[in-house]
């Protein structure tokens, strides 16, 4: 088993991702069967560019955001360099898809996506995953969007979304707030088949002692194009199916300001702790495209407080917490009495 890159790595890893956007955009646009994407080329003045894709004011999706990149230079950014030294030197290649879309209803759910690829002389790693921001509780739709992910990993290997997950759930966390962003999903990077699963730095958490106790596992780079393709392949059907569910439920200005309220905790995350966007900005990427994942409207409140036992304050107390949302009986029982299964 091989774990060099083909020759051909570049061009396979920029058509897969290139063929995502646009099946992800060509669903998109039938799903909200009003809005249609507006399409940005752009180039990079140190090498590359890539296509931005926006739908804003649909009939489902506020704004939806797909970008394509495709990026490469001579300096790599701290950021890459403390990470992987011996990268340091040498010329860099990295692409990658990425989407957030922002609904207008506020009972479906935000949801981001990222699968990228990076090389720069020896080092090379895939990196991505898929993540769900419900601003309304529903366990059924979070069982739904993991069971889907967790599918496309079992498909590599049985392994990976034991990980996979526990890391999203580090990942998306606001340390300021306490808080996850949302009810996560899969998060993987610098896979480079070599190692432990986990490649983070928080080594007293699940994802960490998980990897650890599964020890070394040795994946191809053939593999981990497939696991990038696959898990790329999952996200409509994991996420179309509750878009379908809740779009036609009504909500009244009180539910209008409490997503917007919480849009604001998106942007926060976004802004203060995302890799993607500090990568982004460090190599001179294209701002608009960077910051596409930002909601067109959003809100911040001083001391807001949610009224106890109420929608809002079951998604604050329970859905921006790690939860095992696929096995977890206990958690169905208490989503089940207070009517936020289905």
């Amino acid at each position: 088993m091989s774990n060099k890159p083909p020759l051909d790595s570049r061009e396979k890893t920029k058509s897969l991702l290139i063929k995502l956007q646009e099946k992800i955009c060509n669903n998109l646009e039938k799903i909200d069967s009003k809005g249609k994407f507006i399409e940005e080329s752009w180039l990079r003045p140190e090498g590359g560019g890539g296509k931005s894709r926006v739908l804003k004011n649909g009939k489902i999706f506020e704004q939806a955001g797909v970008n394509f990149s495709e990026v490469y230079g001579k300096e790599l950014p701290e950021s890459i360099i403390s990470q992987r030294p011996e990268a340091k030197g040498h010329d860099w290649f990295a692409t990658g898809t990425s989407l957030v879309l922002h609904p207008k209803n506020p009972f479906i759910p935000t949801v981001h996506l990222n699968y990228r690829y990076f090389e720069a002389g020896p080092v090379w790693w895939f990196g991505g995953g898929a993540d769900l921001t419900p601003y309304y509780p529903y366990l059924s739709d979070a069982r739904h969007f993991h069971q889907e992910h967790r599918k496309a990993c079992q498909k590599i290997d049985s392994n990976l979304h034991k990980v996979f997950k526990p890391w999203c759930d580090e990942y998306f966390y606001l340390k300021h707030r306490k808080e996850s962003r949302g009810i996560g999903g899969i998060f993987y990077d610098y896979q480079d088949g070599t190692g432990n699963l986990y490649k983070g730095n928080n080594k007293e958490g699940k994802a960490y002692e998980t990897s650890k106790s599964i020890g070394a596992l040795k994946l191809s780079w053939d593999s981990l194009f497939s696991l990038a393709e696959n898990c790329g392949n999952a996200f409509l059907p994991a996420y179309e199916p509750i878009i379908h569910k809740r779009m036609n439920q009504i909500y009244s200005e009180k539910e209008r300001e409490f997503q917007l309220y919480r849009r604001g905790r998106y942007v926060e995350f976004n802004l203060v702790w995302d890799r993607g966007t500090i990568f982004g900005l460090q190599t001179n990427g294209r701002t608009e495209s960077i910051l596409m994942s930002l909601p067109p409207l959003a809100r911040w409140e001083y001391g807001f407080k949610t009224k106890d036992n109420s929608r809002e304050d079951l998604l604050t107390k329970i859905f921006t917490k790690p939860q095992d949302w696929l096995n977890d009986k206990d958690l169905e029982q208490y989503c089940k009495e207070r009517n936020i299964f289905e």
